[in-house]
């Protein structure tokens, strides 16, 4: 009897512990990140940035940088609008920066 409650004991620990590294687990996707005002902290939409000259990079779930170069804004916006409307946030306050929306779903893009 006392071999069946430790053994159902550890079974409910195992569990417990299992769940709450399941719901704990943190992912994160791209964000979009001005990287010419680094304390940034959405006091200000990227569009109003964009307009002042600020710049801007995308920052993926690995830490890579990419920044936008004039003609990959201009892209972005054609094929995402709604991104000028977002608050604007520096590098030094990613924390704080909403994730970039996927505009084509779930599904990812076919390679060539």
């Amino acid at each position: 009897m006392r071999g069946a409650m430790v053994r159902l004991f550890g079974l409910i620990l195992l569990l417990a512990v299992g769940v709450t590294g399941l719901t704990s687990t943190t992912v994160w996707a791209a964000k979009l990140l001005c990287v010419t005002k680094e304390h940034l902290a959405g006091e200000d939409t990227v569009g109003n940035c964009l307009a002042k000259g600020d710049e801007f990079a995308i920052v993926d779930e690995y830490g890579v940088v990419r920044i936008l170069s004039p003609r990959e804004i201009e892209l972005t916006k054609q094929f995402n609008p709604d991104i000028l409307n977002q608050r604007a946030f520096g590098v030094r306050k990613h924390e704080k920066a909403p994730e970039v929306k996927k505009v084509f779903g779930s599904v990812p893009l076919p390679s060539k």
